[in-house]
């Protein structure tokens, strides 16, 4: 196994513990360690208030060294992931509880599944298909092992899951019947609504998903079948389900990061929401000033994802990221104050994929880097 200090600066990493914050290899994740650590005491504070468990999106940052920090400074009760590649990553890493919030009807990958348990963590899926309760049972049937599953409404997203009520019943009447699986719950994200930034509109989406899930909830007792999870809750929505009364389970992940498009998001008082700190930052450089009014700096398409939106350069009013191409970044400049090789720190549009695109977060603090943590599952998307 290859050891940090083996690792060569500038060339298979972007900096070493130790190091001063001015010396890192840009462009490169840095993540700001105290504010990262608030954010997940305080989401930790929020989903104990509020009476439900938190089980942190590990499609988000795809790091087994930030879930146990969720686990130990949030008491996150698991993960939850979307493929299952990437939840292997997280069992293989020795986290203990692993859903993937997602079907799984390929044959291989349900077999992948069904070995998951082998590696010590309870596994979860979710289902929206009779025909994917036999195709499970099968392999677990194979491998000896046993799989819990919730059954997916589609609560306004449009994706997957099932209308509410009596096809969510006849799945999960058919898994409680099936040797090797259980009957956990029910899987209901709104994740449409997300980012819409009227919090009287996400709000009402949400009532109408609640209402879906009790009703469903209802249904499912009458025929003596028990939701041990009802998960859902999205970092623009957790207050909703969380003080719900029906959820049980929030699935929040971009909180711990926080990017430019969920900080567009209003809350109830009309202003943006700031319970929620920026930790994550593209460390980027300037690497040419010949035109007046603009630098470009090193941070292109291929040090982030622009699907939400171009970033924002933090704690700057003075400069603004315009432009980008696949290796460069056009900053407007109109003073011309931008000196070569300065640092920027950029917020990404969207910290998931953005994220997926590189091989390691360098944390820092108080201007040194403490600590390199590798993207444990980038590229993990079988």
């Amino acid at each position: 196994m290859t050891k940090v200090n083996d690792l060569e600066v500038g060339y298979d990493v972007p900096a070493l513990p130790g190091m001063d914050e001015a010396d890192i290899q840009t462009p490169c994740l840095i993540v700001d360690l105290d504010a990262l650590e608030r954010n997940i005491t305080k989401m930790g504070q929020f989903a104990k208030e509020m009476g439900v468990r938190h089980r942190v999106h590990g499609k988000m940052h795809k790091s087994v060294d930030i879930a146990f920090l969720q686990e130990k400074l949030g008491d996150s009760c698991g993960v939850c992931c979307q493929k299952v590649s990437e939840a292997e990553v997280f069992a293989r890493g020795g986290i203990k509880d692993v859903l993937v919030s997602n079907q799984v009807r390929e044959p291989a990958k349900i077999d992948r599944l069904a070995r998951l348990p082998k590696l010590g963590a309870r596994t979860l899926v979710c289902v929206d298909d009779l025909e994917n309760v036999a195709e499970l049972a099968a392999a677990v049937n194979k491998h000896d092992t046993q799989i819990e599953c919730l059954v997916e409404i589609d609560c306004g997203a449009g994706r997957c899951g099932v209308s509410e009520g009596q096809p969510v019943v006849d799945i999960a009447k058919a898994i409680a019947a099936t040797p090797g699986l259980t009957f956990s719950g029910i899987q209901a994200y709104q994740g449409a609504m997300q980012h819409m930034e009227s919090y009287q509109e996400r709000k009402e989406k949400i009532d109408i998903a609640v209402g879906m899930v009790a009703r469903t909830i209802d249904m499912l007792k009458a025929e003596g079948l028990e939701c041990d999870i009802v998960g859902g809750g999205g970092t623009g929505s957790y207050y909703f389900e969380g003080n719900s009364g029906v959820f049980n389970e929030l699935q929040c992940g971009s909180y711990a990061f926080m990017d430019a498009d969920y900080q567009r998001i209003h809350d109830e008082k009309g202003e943006r929401i700031s319970e929620f700190e920026n930790s994550l930052f593209i460390l980027t450089s300037v690497m040419s000033h010949t035109k007046a009014d603009k630098a470009i700096c090193d941070a292109g398409l291929k040090a982030q994802s622009v699907d939400s939106g171009l970033p924002y350069i933090f704690g700057r009013d003075d400069v603004e990221y315009i432009k980008c191409s696949d290796e460069h970044g056009v900053i407007s400049d109109a003073n011309g104050v931008l000196k070569i090789n300065e640092k920027l720190k950029l917020v990404p549009g969207h910290c998931d994929p953005t994220c997926n695109v590189h091989d390691y977060y360098v944390g820092v603090r108080n201007g040194k880097v403490e600590t390199l943590w590798p993207v444990s599952a980038r590229g993990k998307a079988y």
